[in-house]
């Protein structure tokens, strides 16, 4: 494991601390079909680390096994100086990890407010006997305090004209920045976002990305993003992985992966042997 004092200093001059995550030698394997193929890289306290490639690289396949989605075939996911054993997706969101979808995930027929209240479910204490004795049992005075905290997160995305909307009726950005707000709501150290900003028009993309910012620098979260915008990765990322075939074949500063041969050669379609 890498030295966890470690850290570096990002060109707007935001500090960046050391590993926090590390994925050791990740094999994926589906039957016959290798989906990730002996990828190592670390993930540093308070970036926004990128995952990019062409379709099929393997990226939103990282990005569940990360989240404890799927157990890989061989390697090793280390949290915070600690191997992480087999565990359920649950207990690796209790750990600090959450994440949003790349097809949005989120309950239509539900208020904006209900949906982002589901994002503390890993926070609340109490159990169905408690809820039944509602306000006997402190149940209430626990839900006013999730609820407080889940109107802060509306009022920093910006969404309070609409928090009493059913997520149906809304356009397609604005459920992606709901989906954010209910990640938000568990109070994430990494926050794992799969294509955020996929299929959003100008506008809604350069919203996003305030966002992405604004979460980073307010609540110094671990951001981890996969997104197939060049732009905005390059514009957004500290440092970016480039997967291929399930393979990794670039990993640094924006700068330096934009000028990788390599990586040229994938997103522009060149034979491979």
């Amino acid at each position: 494991m890498n030295d966890m004092t470690d850290g570096y200093m990002t060109a707007d001059g935001r500090k960046i601390g050391g590993v926090v995550m590390e994925l050791k030698n990740i094999t994926l394997k589906f039957g016959g079909v290798t989906a990730i193929s002996d990828i190592s890289f670390d993930i540093r306290e308070g970036e926004i680390r990128a995952i990019i490639g062409p379709n099929g690289a393997g990226k939103s396949s990282m990005l569940n096994v990360i989240s404890g989605f799927y157990i890989p075939t061989e390697g090793e996911v280390w949290y915070r100086g600690a191997r992480r054993p087999q565990m359920r997706p649950y207990k690796v969101a209790q750990m600090g990890i959450a994440r949003t979808f790349q097809n949005i995930a989120l309950f239509d027929g539900m208020s904006v407010l209900d949906n982002i209240m589901t994002g503390r479910l890993t926070k609340m204490k109490k159990g169905l006997f408690a809820q039944a004795g509602w306000w006997f049992t402190g149940a209430a005075k626990e839900e006013d305090e999730h609820r407080a905290k889940v109107e802060k997160i509306i009022d920093f995305l910006e969404i309070q004209n609409i928090r009493k909307t059913p997520v149906g009726r809304l356009p397609y950005g604005l459920k992606k920045r709901v989906e954010l707000a209910r990640a938000l709501a568990a109070e994430p150290s990494i926050l794992l976002l799969d294509e955020p900003m996929a299929g959003m028009n100008v506008e809604e993309k350069e919203d996003m990305c305030r966002f992405i910012l604004d979460v980073n620098d307010e609540f110094g979260t671990t951001t981890v993003l996969i997104e197939h915008d060049m732009g905005v990765v390059m514009d957004l990322s500290d440092r970016v992985v480039v997967m291929d075939y399930g393979r990794k074949i670039g990993d640094g500063p924006p700068d330096e992966v934009r000028n990788n041969q390599d990586v040229i050669d994938a997103y522009l379609g060149v034979a491979h042997d």
